[in-house]
């Protein structure tokens, strides 16, 4: 669990991204395709999918902003293309419908109380506030601060919302951003000179020009025991 100095001493604010992060997205992703593609007899991939998943969404994204339930839809539609699933766009909802029922990592709510008693904490994530509320009815945590793509209206790793998180919380002194996505959000955070906990949860090697993390851990409870929580 390797560690280098830049983290603070005394931490205040945590933030947390949500999805990978807290939340399991590619097994609710891959299981809302199974079902909706078992309507028409067709047979899906997972590690296919969550690749194609990966790269559609990032190409949607950079473009102009629309609230996150509409780049779900667009990337099924071109998921099912790409893969030759003659998907009716008329059913492309069934994404956006799916991400209430998209569950936490087993160890999610189990850290968060534990981060709880310690820190002020935050999300930063890359949805639209209805979707996020619809998540959060799976984590029984209070959060002092939430920034989402719709109140920016920007996707990371565009800096908007970290931007936004520092205006907030009156500056980076103290803050710490926990994420498992490194091109999404340790990436920025890095460039905006934020303290930030990688968790890399895929054992992902980094290419020799990338930075590395502030920190890199495994897992939340990893985090947790770095900062003092565990």
């Amino acid at each position: 669990m390797p560690a280098l100095m830049a983290l603070p001493k005394a931490p205040k604010f945590v933030t947390f991204d949500v999805y990978g992060t807290l939340i399991d997205w590619e097994t609710g992703v891959y299981d809302a395709f199974v079902k909706e593609a078992q309507r028409d007899g067709f047979t899906i991939e997972r590690d296919q999918l969550i690749s194609l998943f990966h790269s559609v969404q990032r190409e949607i994204q950079a473009g102009s902003y629309e609230l996150y339930a509409e780049v779900l839809r667009r990337t099924a539609v071109q998921i099912a293309k790409d893969l030759g699933w003659p998907l009716e766009p008329s059913r492309s909802g069934f994404l956006p419908d799916s991400v209430q029922r998209w569950r936490p990592f087993r160890e999610t709510n189990t850290q968060l109380s534990r981060f709880a008693k310690k820190f002020s904490l935050g999300l930063i994530s890359n949805v639209d506030d209805k979707l996020l509320g619809q998540t959060r009815r799976h984590m029984p945590t209070d959060f002092d601060l939430v920034v989402t793509a719709q109140q920016v209206r920007s996707y990371k790793p565009d800096p908007a919302h970290f931007k936004e998180c520092e205006r907030r919380v009156g500056g980076r002194k103290g803050w710490v951003h926990v994420a498992e996505s490194y091109y999404y959000d340790v990436e920025p955070c890095l460039k905006l000179k934020v303290p930030v906990i990688w968790v890399n949860r895929a054992k992902q090697q980094l290419e020799p020009s990338q930075r590395k993390p502030d920190a890199e851990v495994r897992n939340l409870l990893e985090a947790a025991k770095l900062l003092g929580a565990a």
